[in-house]
């Protein structure tokens, strides 16, 4: 069976996918032989078949990284783990092109959005290869005749979940700060979307990794995925996606070597406009808020809430302002939003389109099927919600806004946070003194002010609640990836101890 095969794309971009599992530097075909379609979710047609990763295919990957981690990755000088990192970057920039088209295909995303992923990608990657030689450790003075000091050392091989909604954004985010640390990779892709990933991993060869640092499988979560986070010589297991997974992750963690957990989850986020805001700049930040990626993104501004003096102007510049976004080819430059990522999440959204229907609430706009082929649906705005409805409380992942009124501060407080989600919010305000306090309030990892969905490398991002453990970006990734070492010597200074 080849583990390549060409594809042409609509933009006219021909290459060469990979299809096999890259283990040790190497395209190895899955042992048993198994491998599954890969759909495109505009067409619903298959694009191709990759090879599927199951336990055995996801021990020898874990072999591989083992191997690098104790031979030439770990005499390979901070500096050096900096430039593979750079160099890859590079190479990332030089085929924007190729891998924004492969994001658009097999995700469905706008190929003007996936160009800018790519490119925050390889941003990523650079800023993490600007660590790899500054991690370091401190001198601790405790007593006369001591030297104390404490290393920050790599955790040994990781296994890394990403999700489907942001292919190689997130491929980054993991990556980045576990190999500037030091560590080895096994890195499982998400099963709707691992054609970019791969195709990135010929640019890993390329930049000159050492085989076996950085394995990429495709496979099935309940297969390849449980198998990472079961795995007795995997240190640890980073995840983003569902909290639902995440529970079962950290459940298989503990039960096998208790390695270390880092998980990025759910969402559930208020965006919150005040009276005294701007609307009109407003509007186009709750746009970008729950639309951008077709409102398949984890800290997505699901839930707006508006004070009641401005609520019907706000509804009415929304509604106007939704209507210009560009829905269908993803290939097509001026598209805005593309297709639900796979028939599964197309019906999982119809879903609670029809339970926000069935419970009461009003839809502005949207609710139905855009087309007939392809998994799109229309931007979808309800009215007259209530608290406890399951479009107000769960995550849909989708295109669909829920717009309730507030009156004071104490109120939008409280019910901003009433999920059990923490993940992100926003206040639109032009007064510092409302922005503060809200945002101080709010039970949340990103608080962003007449703002959303702005998303920085250097900035830390991660949930309060049922939204996950610890943080990706910023220098606070880096605390994921390492262990600290605490060393003691006596110099001397304690030799009063002899004999006690």
């Amino acid at each position: 069976m080849s583990l390549t095969q060409t594809i042409e794309l609509p933009n006219g971009v021909k290459y060469e996918q990979p299809l096999g599992l890259f283990i040790n530097n190497e395209w190895v075909a899955a042992t048993e032989g198994a491998t599954f379609e890969v759909i495109n979710p505009a067409t619903e047609k298959v694009i191709c078949s990759v090879q599927e990763a199951r336990e055995v295919d996801v021990d020898i990957a874990v072999k591989a990284a083992r191997a690098a981690f104790e031979g030439p990755w770990a005499s390979t000088p901070p500096s050096a783990r900096g430039k593979y990192l750079l160099k890859l970057a590079d190479l990332m920039e030089e085929n924007l092109l190729l891998l924004a088209s492969v994001e658009s295909l097999d995700n469905g995303k706008s190929i003007s959005l996936a160009k800018g992923d790519v490119a925050m990608a390889a941003g990523c990657l650079r800023y993490y290869g600007g660590w790899a030689d500054k991690v370091h450790g401190k001198v601790i003075d405790t007593m006369p005749g001591t030297l104390n000091y404490t290393k920050n050392e790599p955790i040994g091989v990781c296994g890394q979940i990403i999700p489907w909604n942001f292919p190689l954004l997130m491929w980054s985010w993991k990556v980045g700060p576990a190999l500037a640390t030091g560590n080895t990779v096994v890195l499982k892709t998400a099963e709707q979307t691992p054609l970019s990933a791969l195709v990135c991993a010929n640019l890993v060869k390329e930049a000159g990794f050492p085989a076996g640092v950085l394995n990429i499988i495709s496979g099935l979560g309940k297969v390849a995925g449980a198998a990472i986070s079961s795995h007795m010589d995997i240190d640890k297991v980073a995840f983003t996606g569902s909290t639902v997974v995440g529970r079962t992750i950290m459940k298989a963690a503990a039960e096998s070597n208790l390695k270390k957990v880092t998980l990025e989850l759910g969402g559930k986020s208020p965006n919150i406009v005040f009276k005294d805001a701007d609307l009109d700049k407003a509007v186009e930040w709750a746009n970008m808020g729950i639309f951008f990626n077709h409102g398949q993104t984890c800290c997505a501004g699901s839930r707006i809430y508006v004070q009641e003096e401005v609520y019907d102007t706000f509804v009415e510049k929304f509604k106007a302002r939704i209507a210009k976004n560009k829905l269908g080819d993803p290939f097509a430059e001026d598209t805005f939003q593309g297709p639900q990522v796979s028939a599964l999440q197309f019906q999982r959204v119809m879903g609670y389109i029809e339970a926000g229907k069935s419970e009461g609430a009003t839809v502005l706009t949207g609710g139905k099927r855009f087309g007939e082929t392809g998994y799109f649906i229309e931007p979808t705005i309800f009215a007259d919600v209530k608290m406890d409805m399951k479009i107000m409380q769960e995550e849909i992942f989708g295109p669909v806004a829920s717009i309730a009124k507030f009156k004071t501060i104490d109120e939008i407080v409280a019910v901003g946070n009433g999920t059990p989600y923490g993940l992100a919010a926003a206040v639109h305000t032009k007064d510092i003194k409302t922005a503060m306090e809200v945002t101080n309030r709010l039970k949340a990892g990103t608080c962003w002010v007449n703002m959303y969905n702005m998303l920085s490398t250097q900035l830390p991002f991660g949930g309060f609640k049922e939204s996950g453990i610890g943080r990706e970006l910023g220098k606070a990734a880096l605390a994921n990836y390492t262990q600290v070492k605490t060393v003691q010597f006596n110099l001397g200074g304690m030799d009063f101890l002899v004999g006690l």
